[in-house]
């Protein structure tokens, strides 16, 4: 099948693998212990005989990108033991990709476009973790490296045109866009945690995260302590809340005390402090710890769960309608690629081609005459050798009309070529 060889001049390329959609959901928690060990999983491989391999290991999946056909059998046998399940498990939740349809799924994992969060950043960089890493071993041939490089194209044209990776799609996604969107870099910003809740410690973990350092946390002893030790940073008694939200360029209220702690008076006296400077509040408690008031005050931005969840849900609409650019590009490019491998095939016989008309024309030449004998000499050499494989071709099963276009397209004849001899 023309479609076999998709990755070039190696083997065929196949993707064997398992992920979120296919995995029960208590294996997920297990995919980090295959990633954290991938060096001793690719000597393993080696160490069987595969070769010409990769393993990508990431939150949500576990793929063996390879064009050896052998390493295919290795692949439940490893994630059974490193996931500690049943092999038969694994052979049960595997899915595998050949030729063209591995090269397309390579794609779109390198686009994000398989991921569970569409468009999320991290896929690619572990995608090239993997791929160094085997290199590293020497276990990434001249046609998987094409077939990768592809890869990472394609997914950088996506990102440049399209917003695949645009929008927020969960709750501390929309709030860091927000706060980005009120106060720019998050770097030199303060950030005051009242409560928290589960949910606010997992909204100011995220800020962490995203580059934002200076933390108070203000609410409860036995629960602000706790919090405070986690995050590295100091701790204010609730006596202390104006103060604390007047130094706050962001405050996550998450005490749900079953009353309104931040009121509007609260907050347009911390206004009056901070000279201008804008306060964006993130209400997670539950019931509110915000009063609505706060919304009408200049340089207050209030929003709850609520509304966190509106942008997350915009976001998430948003990359799904650019998923469907970002696929007409992933198939334009399989094709393009397609193309260029089909080119590289076709080199070494062209060369010999040239070669062989080389041959003829020397001997055509060596043959001695005036320039009309030559060159009659020369183009019965030409023909000869091809019109009697046509005239043996045309007697046997092949399509005649197929071979007759095929010759018409190679020397660019037209129908009103008939008869001319």
């Amino acid at each position: 099948m023309p479609e076999a060889n998709a990755a070039g001049a190696g083997g065929t390329l196949l993707v064997i693998g398992i992920h979120h959609r296919s995995t029960p959901a208590d294996w997920g928690d297990r995919f980090a212990w295959v990633e954290a060990e991938l060096d001793a999983s690719l000597d393993e491989l080696k160490a069987k005989g595969s070769h010409d391999a990769l393993l990508l290991a990431t939150c949500d999946r576990i793929e063996l990108i390879s064009e050896d056909a052998a390493s295919a059998a290795l692949f439940a046998p490893l994630v059974a033991r490193r996931l500690g399940v049943a092999e038969s498990a694994v052979a049960a939740a595997s899915y595998r990709h050949e030729g063209a349809a591995a090269l397309k799924h390579l794609f779109a994992v390198a686009s994000a476009l398989d991921s569970q969060v569409i468009g999320e950043p991290q896929v690619l960089g572990q995608l090239r973790a993997a791929h160094r890493a085997a290199s590293e071993q020497g276990m990434v041939g001249a046609s998987l490296e094409l077939a990768l490089d592809a890869a990472y194209a394609v997914a950088r044209r996506i990102r440049r045109e399209t917003r695949v990776a645009q929008g927020p799609v969960s709750l501390a996604a929309a709030a860091l866009a927000l706060a980005r969107n009120i106060h720019g870099d998050l770097a030199p910003l303060a950030a005051l945690l009242i409560g928290p809740s589960e949910m606010g410690e997992l909204m100011a973990e995220q800020f962490r995260r995203a580059g934002l350092a200076r933390f108070v946390v203000c609410g409860p002893p036995e629960r602000a302590e706790a919090a405070a030790r986690e995050l590295g940073c100091n701790l204010v008694p609730l006596a202390d809340l104006e103060s604390a939200v007047a130094a706050a360029d962001i405050v996550i209220a998450a005490l749900g005390s079953g009353r309104a702690i931040l009121t509007g008076s609260l907050v347009a006296a911390a206004l009056k402090k901070r000279r201008l400077r804008p306060i964006f509040v993130i209400d997670t408690g539950m019931p509110a710890d915000a009063e609505p008031a706060i919304n009408d005050l200049d340089g207050a931005f209030l929003y709850d769960l609520v509304d966190l969840e509106r942008a997350a849900l915009a976001g998430r609409k948003e990359r799904e309608t650019a998923a469907q650019a970002a696929w007409a590009i992933v198939d334009a490019e399989l094709a393009a690629h397609r193309a260029r491998q089909a080119a590289r095939r076709a080199v070494p016989a062209v060369v010999a081609l040239r070669a062989h008309v080389e041959r003829l024309r020397d001997e055509a030449l060596a043959g001695g005459g005036d320039a009309q004998e030559i060159t009659r000499r020369l183009v019965n050499r030409l023909l000869h050798d091809p019109s009697e494989a046509l005239r043996q071709l045309a007697g046997g099963e092949v399509d005649a009309t197929a071979m007759e276009d095929m010759v018409r397209r190679l020397f660019r004849l037209g129908r009103d070529e008939e008869g001319k001899e």
